[in-house]
């Protein structure tokens, strides 16, 4: 019987249980993402295999599970109950320290002054190809750790600091050593068209990974040394033209990648178009996106991948987020943690996409869990409390969920714990000491 035997935990009497889908549903869009499933006074059971086993009332999980044992029990009274967080666009294996750039933003410098001027994504890949694979997994490490103390439980991560083959494998070896030893979930993407390396044309970079790194990456998948489950490209003027992201994107496609990639950022490029063709999962960026673009992604089931650290910190324009809802786009969120916005936090991105982007605090949710896993290819089995889908959650020290995105920066007295496939990965014992309010 469902309610006997021994089970991974129990998560008792909470508040507010956030299932974020009731239903079933791949994404929300529209209506959907504004109005999210909520139980009140409710309980939720993992099973040993790590996965939801029951979700519903307090008094009815108690009856049905009365003959069960639990590895774990916790009360919950008082605290709200969410699905762990899913950050759909981090670059979070890199060397190098680019504080300094951020003073010449500050004093005027834009992106592409600084791109050109030798700094930017060129640093980086300048330390990143210098740097022992152990300093590398170590730093990823504490970081990976920082975004699940943060309550991310599934993070995409791209390569795409090495621009050669020897680099970029590197960094794809040790984002795989983080996928078998590290708790938090890893989507793995292949971003060596992140930006034209010195010495080469856009033609010649591009030649060089449809010929060299994806035929090597195809090998290395085969034999099980490395997993990667998506392909990028960053499509942008004086970067890689729409050809050229074209070829790129469908040699990944050829060997089983899938489309997910930079768009329409700075210049439109007629990126979101291009991705609605190939049959693109998601786009991340937008914030130059045409009218025509944000119909052909909702059209094409496509998800936008929306970056508010970047726009706050780049001083750009905001994505219209709003028209993509308002159009029936999937509309995700991602941190775009790296060197040049540095977030960990996926509360504090979906604060600045409420406040910035007018995403009301439902839309950034949902974008933040069940969307983000959609655009990971993943909604599935993350990204909503529902039978059958991995026990990853988070537990609030608050009776209103939405505190977690109320409260800017303060995730850190506020989140409780941290739970990935039933087990507790993270547990914060000021929230028992102080009040998060």
């Amino acid at each position: 019987m469902a309610g006997r035997g021994r089970q991974r935990l129990l998560l008792e009497n909470a508040e507010q249980l956030v299932l974020v889908c009731g239903r079933g549903e791949r994404c929300l869009r529209r209506d959907g993402a504004a109005g999210l499933a909520v139980l009140r006074g409710a309980s939720l059971v993992v099973g040993p295999d790590g996965c939801i086993k029951a979700v519903g009332q307090a008094d009815v999980i108690r009856n049905q599970f009365s003959e069960a044992t639990f590895e774990r029990i916790i009360d919950c009274s008082g605290k709200c109950v969410l699905p762990g967080l899913v950050d759909a666009h981090t670059h979070p294996v890199w060397a190098g320290d680019r504080v300094h750039e951020f003073a010449m933003k500050l004093a005027g410098a834009s992106y592409m002054e600084i791109h050109q001027a030798g700094g930017g994504i060129h640093f980086t890949v300048e330390h990143t190809r210098k740097a022992p694979e152990e300093e590398l997994f170590s730093t990823f490490k504490h970081r990976l750790e920082r975004m699940l103390r943060a309550g991310s439980t599934l993070v995409e991560c791209k390569s795409g600091y090495g621009l050669n083959l020897e680099t970029e494998l590197k960094m794809l070896r040790v984002i795989e050593r983080a996928k078998r030893s590290m708790d938090i979930g890893i989507s793995s993407t292949y971003c060596g068209a992140h930006s034209v390396p010195k010495g080469k044309t856009a033609t010649e970079a591009t030649d060089d990974i449809i010929n060299n790194h994806l035929p090597k990456l195809k090998e290395l998948q085969l034999s099980g040394e490395i997993h990667v489950n998506n392909i990028d490209v960053f499509c942008e003027k004086g970067v890689f033209d729409l050809e050229s992201t074209r070829r790129i994107l469908q040699a990944g496609k050829d060997i089983g990648l899938q489309i997910n990639f930079h768009g329409d950022e700075l210049h439109p490029m007629k990126s979101a178009e291009l991705g609605a063709e190939l049959g693109a999962l998601a786009i991340s960026h937008l914030e130059e996106v045409s009218d025509e673009g944000i119909t052909a992604m909702a059209r094409a089931n496509c998800a936008a991948v929306l970056l508010p650290t970047t726009a706050y910190m780049l001083r750009l324009k905001q994505p219209q987020a709003r028209k993509m809802l308002e159009e029936g786009v999937i509309v995700a969120l991602g941190s775009d943690f790296n060197p040049n916005a540095y977030c960990f936090s996926m509360p504090m991105v979906m604060h600045l996409a409420c406040v910035n982007m007018k995403m009301s605090m439902n839309e950034a949710l949902a974008a933040a869990t069940i969307n983000a896993a959609y655009a990971l290819g993943k909604s599935d089995t993350h990204g909503s409390l529902e039978v059958g889908k991995q026990g990853d959650l988070v537990i609030i020290n608050s009776s209103r969920w939405e505190h977690l995105i109320y409260q800017f920066g303060g995730h850190e007295s506020l989140i409780n714990y941290v739970i990935v496939k039933g087990k507790v990965v993270y547990q914060n014992e000021m929230c028992e000491t102080m009040s998060s309010y």
